[in-house]
């Protein structure tokens, strides 16, 4: 390593922010960007540590010491060669992603974890600023052809790799711009959706067809497609939404993350000219269902409505500050994680049990009954704690309840099955019961993390290649990773 002691002369940092009355006032990315020689003294605290567990904690198998290590040296360009090397979009990772790399980071046994995503994210905005970051299209066509249905993280990854070795790639969307869950799914100020544009026009250059406002099986025929096309890789994610089957959860004002947070990225990006009442928090008492990264990009898109107040119920206890020893390191941590969403404006309430959402005349939410409940370690499940009923006033309730699976209506005209879980089935190489469709991500894998995403279209990408080809030498994830 550059600097051996780094870790022992500088503090970690952590990415700043606009203070809260000024960044609820837009939509924008907030972030502040730290000095480049802030920059450089974070890569320095990389430990020599002999074994990286950050490459098994990342599930691209990112090179994170070499990378830290060319960062300290100011040698930027030559560290996003590296960063590329494993990951498509690390402008996406840098933003998004939870970092299970800095969970597992040896220093962060004694010490905060290196600042790893920070360092991924400035690598590759350097390379945007530099203009290192060029199309590169292939040299030469083999003359197969393949079609890749969704253009979330797992769509482009793989349609990318598979350019890069001489495919032609056409990917189809049903919605009208390129993205999926980033582009629909992530507020704003967590991902500008101008960051999609130029990776997007990147891809473009490199000769991938996109083509959007089409869903297979009604405005492209499913023989058309199966006719046209050598291989076919489903990257429909995970769209099913988790509903809450309690009483009144037909009333107006009940509505889905995903729904409420869709509309309010189609009004920023102006093809909505205001805000329908009917997903406007301006003014109301908001209650948001779920505890995860999806609830609380609702809990800041509904104070940048204006909401009057924000209550936020989870269903599981309040973690600990703190590792417990049945969560020891280098595992994903189980602790109270704040996000910028909740240091906007939010009351937390833990351990809540929705029971009933209560309606008025008109059947207008006003209000829902909570229980209080207890994880039963033997019985494995919540037990209702008596006498802790408790009615809520509320205008809006948000469930931010997660995803079951993947939409069943284009696998069933395509003749493929659905495993036991509800997801696309596949064997180890990713390929479905018909040897030339394949699928990857979400509607692979469940429910997941973008970077897993990014993985498994990596992934996919290399048998594609290798069932078109016979062999590949589109690269695989780091052995140190964990697949």
């Amino acid at each position: 390593m550059g600097k051996v002691k780094g870790f022992k002369e500088f503090k970690r940092i952590d990415e700043e922010y606009l203070p809260v009355r000024k960044r609820l006032k837009s939509y924008k990315e907030f972030t502040l960007k730290p000095k480049e020689s802030e920059l450089n003294s974070q890569a320095a605290r990389c430990m020599d540590c002999g074994v990286p567990f950050c490459h098994s904690g990342c599930p691209l198998g990112n090179l994170i010491p070499d990378f830290n290590d060319l960062v300290y040296n100011n040698k930027w360009k030559e560290a996003l060669d590296v960063l590329h090397s494993t990951n498509n979009f690390p402008e996406f990772t840098g933003r998004l992603c939870p970092a299970p790399c800095e969970s597992a980071c040896v220093l962060g046994i004694i010490d905060p974890p290196v600042s790893i995503e920070l360092i991924e994210k400035h690598i590759v905005e350097r390379g945007f600023k530099e203009n290192w970051i060029i199309p590169k299209p292939p040299l030469k066509r083999t003359g197969k052809k393949v079609a890749i249905i969704g253009s979330g993280p797992a769509g482009l990854a793989a349609a990318q790799q598979l350019n890069s070795s001489g495919h032609t790639i056409t990917v189809f969307e049903r919605d009208n711009k390129i993205g999926g869950l980033l582009r629909y799914g992530i507020p704003d100020f967590k991902l500008g959706k101008n960051i999609i544009d130029r990776r997007v026009n990147i891809l473009t250059e490199e000769g991938i067809k996109f083509k959007c406002n089409i869903e297979i099986g009604k405005e492209l025929k499913i023989r058309d497609l199966e006719d046209e096309f050598d291989a076919i890789i489903l990257a429909t994610g995970s769209t099913i939404k988790r509903n809450l089957e309690i009483p009144g959860n037909k009333l107006s004002g009940v509505i889905q993350a995903m729904d409420f947070l869709t509309h309010n990225n189609e009004y920023v990006d102006g093809q909505l000219k205001k805000h329908s009442e009917r997903f406007n928090a301006k003014g109301k008492k908001v209650i948001v269902i779920g505890g995860g990264d999806t609830g609380s990009d609702c809990i800041g898109t509904s104070n940048r409505h204006g909401a009057k107040d924000v209550i936020n119920f989870e269903l599981a206890g309040k973690p600990a500050d703190e590792r417990t020893s049945e969560n020891p390191w280098p595992y994903w941590p189980f602790t109270l994680k704040t996000s910028s969403s909740h240091e906007e404006g939010v009351e937390r309430e833990w351990s809540v049990l929705t029971k009933r959402f209560i309606g008025d005349k008109e059947d207008n939410i006003i209000g829902l009954e909570t229980v209080k409940v207890e994880f039963d370690k033997e019985k494995k499940k919540f037990i209702e704690i008596e006498n802790t009923t408790k009615r809520w006033d509320c205008d809006m309730v948000i469930l931010a309840l997660g995803f079951t699976g993947p939409e069943k209506e284009l696998p069933s005209k395509l003749d493929i099955e659905l495993n036991e879980r509800g997801n696309i089935s596949a064997n180890s190489d990713y390929q479905t019961k018909k040897n030339n469709i394949f699928t990857a991500g979400d509607c692979r894998r469940g429910q997941s993390l973008i970077v897993w995403a990014i993985s498994e279209g990596r992934e996919a990408s290399y048998h594609v290649d290798k069932y078109l080809m016979g062999s590949s030498n589109l690269p695989r994830k780091n052995s140190l990773g964990d697949l």
